[in-house]
């Protein structure tokens, strides 16, 4: 996994409307990059949103909010529309930027171990470098920690 002071990678993923979205294009505001396992389950749902609960809180403090999975841009639309996510959702099927930041793992659930996204938190700072580092983050209280994080930064 990446670790605080590195630059961050660089992406460009489809949003939920298929526009593409690249990571340079947020240079000069900070970026809460989170990355869930699937759309549409009860961690990742309570997850989103609480970011979405949040969203003004983090618009107030010019900090962009980014939600990536390996689910379908069909999948992220529905799941935004359910769940009015006001946010950026990217959709990452080929793993490309899941990969790039460590956070596609070995995971054992139940005993049966097999290779998913470990649910993982990045504070990427003005100038697109690695600010905070939060590996295997809880779904119900993420979004109120990066937001603790943010305040105690400013």
């Amino acid at each position: 996994m990446l670790e605080t002071g590195m630059k961050a990678p660089e992406f460009t993923l489809p949003d939920k409307d298929g526009n593409m979205v690249s990571l340079s294009g947020f240079a000069g505001q900070k970026v809460v990059l989170y990355f869930y396992p699937r759309d549409n389950t009860p961690g990742c749902t309570r997850q989103a949103c609480a970011f979405g609960a949040a969203y003004e809180d983090f618009q107030k403090m010019n900090a962009v909010v980014i939600g990536i999975s390996k689910d379908s841009v069909a999948s992220h639309q529905k799941f935004a529309a359910k769940n009015d996510l006001p946010f950026i959702l990217l959709s990452d099927p080929e793993l490309a930027a899941i990969q790039a930041y460590g956070v596609w793992q070995e995971k054992k659930n139940y005993g049966k171990v097999s290779m998913g996204v470990v649910r993982s938190t990045f504070v990427i700072d003005e100038n697109g470098s690695i600010e905070k580092v939060m590996p295997k983050v809880k779904p119900d209280t993420n979004a109120a920690e990066i937001l603790e994080y943010l305040r105690q930064a400013e």
